[in-house]
Parts: structure tokens; sequence; C-alpha cells
């Protein structure tokens, strides 16, 4: 089963190994990853550190990237998805040239790939796929969730999405149609969901709310 990302339950639960009482005096060896690095890790460190020797590139800049990567999120995503629920204009931009609307409100598309936005109507739900590896809009949602990785998602979205899109709990009706869009190495996607009924005097924050990564995936709907 697909299902969502089974990680969520373990990063809401936090276990401690002792209690904490008055007095207590922590271990204060310092923590040492003993997990030895695979094969494409050497590989990484051995080819940056090269580079780097050499002049090619600077640490600083290797830094720099590193900071760029860890500060992308689907709140980014969500900012683009309310700005075009309510702004007509910008929602025209948005679907014509993803890349310039994204750099419009200031995230750069950093990795040269063209951002294509796909628009839900009544008629119509999009879910996005990666069938060949992972190929996902890092810039706009940050990394992708372990099951968007997985084999069997990749698999079975092609060719059973509403029976996936059911295990996520989200049931498409049979009068409209999915249409699952693969991604590639130079095109990625973001799908840009149906507004909610009732929501006509929420506030922006309040729509951000109900935009996750999984809606701007597609196997999700925004709901209230």
């Amino acid at each position: 089963m697909v299902g969502p990302d089974k990680q969520r339950t373990m990063m809401n639960e936090h276990h401690h190994g002792h209690d904490h009482t008055d007095g207590h005096e922590h271990d204060h060896t310092p923590i040492v990853n003993e997990e030895k690095p695979g094969y494409y890790e050497i590989l990484e460190i051995s080819i940056r550190e090269l580079l780097i020797e050499k002049g090619i590139i600077k640490a600083d800049e290797v830094r720099k990237q590193i900071e760029v990567l860890d500060s992308r999120s689907p709140v980014l995503g969500s900012k683009l998805v309310v700005k075009a629920w309510l702004d007509p204009d910008f929602r025209v931009r948005l679907i014509h040239n993803g890349n310039a609307a994204a750099e419009e409100m200031g995230i750069s598309i950093y990795d040269n790939t063209e951002f294509t936005i796909l628009e839900d109507t009544p008629e119509v739900h999009h879910v996005i796929v990666c069938t060949l590896c992972s190929c996902y809009p890092r810039p706009i949602l940050g990394l992708p969730p372990d099951w968007y990785k997985s084999k069997e998602y990749r698999a079975r979205t092609v060719k059973e999405p509403r029976a996936v899109l059911a295990e996520f709990g989200t049931v498409i009706s049979d009068d409209v149609q999915i249409v699952v869009q693969d991604s590639t190495a130079s095109q990625r996607y973001m799908v840009l969901p149906l507004r909610p009924q009732g929501t006509e005097n929420f506030t922006e924050a309040e729509l951000e709310s109900l935009v996750t990564r999984d809606t701007m995936i597609g196997v999700t709907i925004p709901r209230i």
C-alpha cells in the first residue's frame, strides 16, 4: 500500500531515554556517526574535494548552495497557489511561464529546469509522478517525500491512479478525468489545485494553510 508518508507519525513522536529531573547529570560524550559512508557518498566527497583543490569551485560556494537547498519547502509552493487563487492576472502568468512567475515572487529556479503549472478544473484532476527516478520541483517544494520515490508509487500511479489516490483518502468522481503527468530531468511540474468552496472570506494565511505538499503533487485536494 502506498499511503501517505509513513514518517509523519515518527516526526510527531519524540522519545527520551531519560527523565528530565533536577540534578540529573547528562553524558557529554561527543556524538559520533558510526555508520560508514556508502560508495556514492565517498565518490561525492572525493569529487567535491578534488574540485575545490583544483580551484574549480570554492568551499563557500558549496556551503551557500546547501543553504539554498535547505531553505526550500512546500511553503513556497503554497504562496504561489494562493497568489494565483487571489490574483487572476498572476494565475495567467503562472500557467504561461512558471519560471518567470516564481522569480516574480522572489523564488529562484536554481536548477535551470522548466517549471510548469498544471491547473485543476472541475473536469480534470492532475497527479504528478516520475516513473524513472524522483524528478521533483525541489526549488519550489523542497525534498520529495519517500513515497514519491518508491517503485510502487511510480509504477502504480500510471496504471491505476484512482486506486492510488483512494489510498491517500482522495476519491475522484468518475466524471472527472485524471491526468498523470510524468516529470523529467529538465521538466518539473506542480499542481494548481481548485480553491475549495466556502473560502471566500478566508485570509491569505488561512488559504495557505489549506495548500499542502500533497495537494501540489495531486494525491490530495485542499479541504476546509
